[in-house]
């Protein structure tokens, strides 16, 4: 299954384009001390000090996202280390207590959404954007992108936890 996951690394505008069908109004339900700079509902899984790539930004418009409506994803992050092929991506998405996906994504392969090839390094500019489907069930959905090197080092983790209104 390929996922159109347009900025992996530092969102998912991976973990957001791809899976950005999801969103709808939004709760911050985490401590904000977590929270990902910018315009977003993202969050880091854990503290992001030791994490190859440093996110300076990741901006939504709009934010929340509206369903049937174009999303736009801008995302700056830099990478300290250089993130060669055969670093992945670990991606879920639940509703409630339901996983809909739960897979291992080839970052290389996702980085091609947005025009960039491995490796990876240095300061990276991205920007997507991408449609959302009308068809969102509404709920609440939670999305976790856990993104390694092929030597299984830490890229990055952000999650998000948000719900879809009925309309």
């Amino acid at each position: 299954m390929k996922l159109p996951l347009a900025f992996c690394p530092l969102v998912l505008s991976t973990l957001v384009a791809s899976k950005s069908a999801l969103f709808g109004s939004q709760k911050t339900l985490v401590d904000n001390s977590l929270s990902v700079p910018g315009d977003n509902p993202l969050e880091f899984c854990s503290d992001p000090s030791n994490f190859i790539l440093t996110i300076k930004n990741v901006d939504l418009d709009p934010n929340p996202p509206k369903k049937g409506n174009a999303l736009q994803i801008k995302a700056k992050g830099n990478f300290t280390e250089k993130i060669e092929q055969d670093a992945y991506i670990n991606l879920s998405v639940k509703y409630g207590l339901i996983t809909l996906v739960n897979t291992k994504a080839d970052l290389c392969e996702q980085m091609k959404e947005v025009d960039e090839t491995c490796p990876l390094d240095g300061v990276k500019d991205f920007t997507k954007e991408v449609t959302l489907p009308k068809e969102i069930p509404p709920g609440r959905y939670t999305v976790l992108a856990d993104v390694y090197t092929k030597d299984d080092e830490k890229v990055t983790c952000l999650k998000a936890q948000v719900a879809v209104a009925m309309f």
